[in-house]
């Protein structure tokens, strides 16, 4: 397979601009009418081609300035014709240009462009689908206004689009029409069209300003009651970035659209929000708290993009983090403000642990502003979003929270209205404060996860300690500079008391790692000091610091930060698992269970840290700790530690469970601390055969999906026909509904069991499932392969095989849903050497098929590229 990678490098800037769009679509299942009309002006003095990217598009007309064109050269103006683009000659410096073309969105499977899946058309253009629907400069830096006329049958009532509406009204043939025009100039991605028959829900919100917002939310008929939470929590991410930042929104309506078939979580487009039905539909029975989280959070994401990434886009696509990684911060810290800062900390840590870290080490390693891409569909990374909001954090740590409101407030009077780049964002926070932020920029360009290291020395009653960084090579780079970090950093003895270094390094309980290590020292004689580091996960890094279990239990006991507090027993579960993979059948010390009874008699009252405190570190987050990964004695290892923490802690974990009261649901944070805690607890007891009961009742008394999907995960630790059982009244019960269905799916893709290719073959065949619906691919083989490492990385091999055979026939349906689910194919580097030959002949076979898309050959082939022992 011939591909040319893009390259930030080579980025130029448009030779023409586009100030108007006037588009006329009629809809039609297989024959949609897209009639365009864009007024371009050439930028400069050149003789450049006018080339619009076009996806298979065919031309039916092409006028400029009314005047019909052809494709004979000798004339004044012609065109040129190709798979990907039209190339349009003219020597005219201001000209209109009117195209007309047909598609069939009834056809698109790949749910990318406009497409017809569920009853209701739909578009998805980022990052480049609007080719798909018609002839244009499919890049963010081209801005346009639009005025989008839609036509469709009267069957199809609702038409909708972005900005406001201007007219509407009755067509001959049983058609109508609604007219929409938003002022605001757009980059084509953030176009949207949505056409359907809808439930709508409906309210205001008054700006800080006074002005009324109709706000409007479209769901699938019957789901009306699901989508008040989703309208609630818009309202509270508007006023949230009025008095955070100043932020007020700029049309007249803002219409939010939930549909089944998504590729993404939700698109952004301007004053029409498109949103995957799992992030807005939510009630008591249906969701469980964690969805009532995602709604929140992924509404709030997709509002708060009306000003980073709409009003202020990018420049290009490899300054993607620009939008995301800030817009990723930006929820985060809104969902801190309406939850729990700890929680929510935890969970993006957990992200970046099990997901970004491994991305860093494989072979698509690469910063957080890309240098190349293949297919600009996979520059939607961990490492673009997560750790691009990590970056954003230290901004934020640094300037504080008045600096970073500067610095934002200078971004937006600098560049509203603009596409503009990292560097332009960087520049203007640097406005904002005295520190020089030009090693910090490095960030935006150095791939892969510093580790830093911390070395304590003591010699009479002097501490010596020693900070240190360093950065592995990566597969896209081999040389590594020193990073500027912000390091949370406390120091305390046995009892808790906290001291100051004599450098006065540390400011606030913050020291600033910028060159390859830095020393300082703590006076206290005859104490045992315990360095505290990475507070609040205060830099996106490894840690490694060789503290015994004596100082994990200090830290537990008296760290002020409650994150550090968490962070010190997954180290010491970590160690733990070491132990029993080394030393196989061996017993875990007696001090470090009564060193953990004592932390749980510590946390009883607070039970939102003791059940954050009570999870085992998952298998993904244990692989970052290890290199050469022989997975069945990872696996048998970390199943063995929590089967003695079952044992050991049995009496313990009863009271905590006994001692949280079942009360009647509701989604505030106390009760979904209480749940949390009640179901972490509950999977301890189900390792252990005299509990099954207790599994049976709750799920049997449950009154929530939260405490149901607890008890059907504590029964996959029962006896399999206990699991079989809850499955099949569970799946009787919720049948009707796909959202709900859905956890169904993943619940029996990610059991160990031995029976699980028969089983996950029964899935792909159930008359519920179908391949092209992403969210129930998602469910089946996305689960298994990124959550069922057991059987995934099964030592014969079947499990890569099984993924493999089914991403061959995925790919040619969505590319995009099958580059998401090859990743753990590609990071076969990590595992022993038995696993890596096996993975390797499964990339081997999807490389040199016939007809792979270029999602999944850009990852394949850079994988298979990549051996860094």
């Amino acid at each position: 397979m011939s591909v040319q990678a893009k390259r930030r490098a080579d980025y130029k800037p448009p030779a023409f601009s586009i100030a108007t769009v006037d588009l006329h679509i009629t809809l039609h299942p297989t024959e949609t009418q897209v009639c365009s009309k864009l007024a371009i002006s050439r930028e400069g003095k050149h003789n450049e081609l006018l080339v619009l990217d076009g996806d298979n598009l065919p031309v039916n007309s092409l006028k400029i300035n009314g005047q019909t064109i052809g494709t004979d050269k000798s004339a004044s103006s012609y065109y040129v014709l190709t798979d990907a683009t039209l190339s349009i000659y003219t020597e005219l410096n201001e000209f209109s240009v009117e195209i007309e073309t047909t598609i069939a969105p009834e056809n698109n499977k790949a749910l990318e462009g406009l497409y017809l899946s569920g009853g209701a058309y739909c578009t998805q253009c980022e990052a480049e689908g609007f080719r798909r629907i018609t002839f244009f400069m499919d890049r963010p830096d081209v801005l346009s206004v639009y005025t989008v006329t839609v036509v469709a049958d009267t069957s199809v009532p609702m038409l909708l689009a972005n900005g406001n509406p201007i007219d509407k009204g009755e067509l001959s043939g049983n058609k109508h029409f609604v007219k929409w025009h938003d002022p605001h100039p757009k980059p084509c991605y953030l176009f949207a069209l949505v056409a359907g028959d809808f439930d709508l829900l409906s309210d205001t919100y008054t700006t800080m300003s006074g002005k009324d917002v109709a706000l409007e939310l479209y769901v699938d008929k019957g789901k009306k009651e699901q989508g008040q939470f989703a309208l609630e929590s818009l309202k509270r991410a508007m006023k949230w970035d009025e008095d955070v930042f100043g932020l007020e929104y700029d049309l007249d309506i803002y219409m939010i659209v939930a549909v089944d078939f998504f590729n993404m979580g939700a698109m952004e487009n301007k004053g029409l929000n498109v949103f995957n039905s799992k992030f807005v539909l939510a009630d008591q029975n249906s969701a469980t708290d964690d969805d009532f989280f995602n709604v929140e959070s992924v509404i709030a994401h997709e509002y708060f993009h009306n000003w980073t990434g709409n009003r202020v886009t990018c420049r290009d696509w490899f300054q993607l983090s620009l939008k995301e990684g800030l817009t990723v911060f930006r929820d985060q810290q809104f969902s801190a403000d309406m939850t729990s800062a700890l929680s929510n900390r935890i969970k993006h840590v957990r992200v970046m642990r099990e997901h970004q870290f491994a991305e860093d080490a494989s072979a698509m390693s690469h910063p957080i502003r890309p240098e190349e891409v293949i297919e600009m569909n996979n520059f939607y990374t961990v490492t673009v979003y997560d750790k691009g909001a990590e970056v954003i954090r230290m901004f934020h740590t640094l300037l504080g929270p008045d600096g970073f409101r500067r610095g934002m407030d200078e971004y937006f009077k600098r560049h509203d209205g603009q596409a503009v780049t990292c560097d332009d964002f960087v520049s203007a926070m640097q406005s904002a404060t005295s520190l020089d932020l030009t090693q910090f920029a490095r960030w935006y360009s150095q791939s892969g996860t510093p580790t830093v290291t911390m070395h304590h020395k003591a010699l009479d009653g002097c501490h010596t300690f020693t900070l240190s960084q360093h950065t592995e090579p990566t597969a896209d780079q081999t040389d590594k500079l020193p990073l500027y970090m912000p390091i949370n950093i406390e120091i305390i003895d046995q009892d808790g008391h906290a001291y100051t270094d004599n450098e006065g390094l540390i400011n606030e309980g913050m020291l600033i790692l910028s060159k390859p290590s830095v020393t300082f020292t703590v006076t206290a004689p005859n104490k045992m000091l315990t360095p505290v580091i990475l507070g609040n996960f205060s830099a996106p890094v490894k840690v490694d610091n060789a503290l015994d279990t004596l100082s994990l239990l200090t830290i537990f006991k008296h760290a002020k930060d409650p994150f550090n507090r968490w962070d010190a027993m997954q180290t010491l579960y970590d160690r733990c698992i070491q132990q029993l993979e080394s030393s196989p059948g061996s017993a875990i010390s007696n001090d470090i269970w009564d060193g953990i009874k004592e932390a749980i008699a510590q946390e009883r009252s607070n039970v939102e840290l003791l059940g954050e405190c009570l999870v085992i570190p998952s298998f993904e987050t244990l692989c970052q700790t290890r290199n050469n990964i022989k997975v069945d004695a990872l696996m048998s290892a970390r199943n063995a530690f929590c089967r003695q923490f079952s044992i050991a802690l049995e009496q313990e974990l009863l009271n905590v469970f006994n001692g949280i009261e079942s009360v009647e649901y509701c989604y505030a944070q106390s009760a979904v601390n209480e749940r949390r805690c009640k179901n972490v607890v509950l999977a301890h007891l189900a390792r252990l055969p005299q509990y099954e009961s207790l599994v049976l009742t709750h799920f049997e008394n449950a009154d929530n999906m939260t405490d149901t999907l607890g008890a059907l995960k504590s029964a996959q630790y029962c006896d399999k026909s206990t699991f079989d059982k809850l499955m099949a009244a569970f799946e009787s019960k919720w049948s009707h509904d796909p959202l709900v269905l859905d956890k169904w799916f993943a619940l029996h893709a990610t059991q160990p069991s031995d029976d699980i290719f028969a089983t996950i073959t029964m899935l792909c065949e159930h008359p519920q499932f179908t391949m092209s619906n992403p969210n129930r691919v998602r469910a089946v083989m996305g689960s298994f392969a990124f959550y069922n490492s057991e059987k995934f990385h099964a030592i014969d091999g079947s499990g890569y095989k099984f993924v493999t055979d089914y991403l061959l026939k995925l790919d040619g349906v969505n590319p995009q849903v099958a580059s998401r689910i090859v990743t753990p194919l590609t990071q076969w580097q990590r595992f022993a050497t038995e696993h890596q030959v096996l993975m390797k002949q499964q990339l081997g076979r999807l490389l040199n098929h016939k007809g792979l898309s270029k999602d999944v050959f850009e990852k394949v082939s850079k994988s298979l590229a990549y051996d860094k022992h």
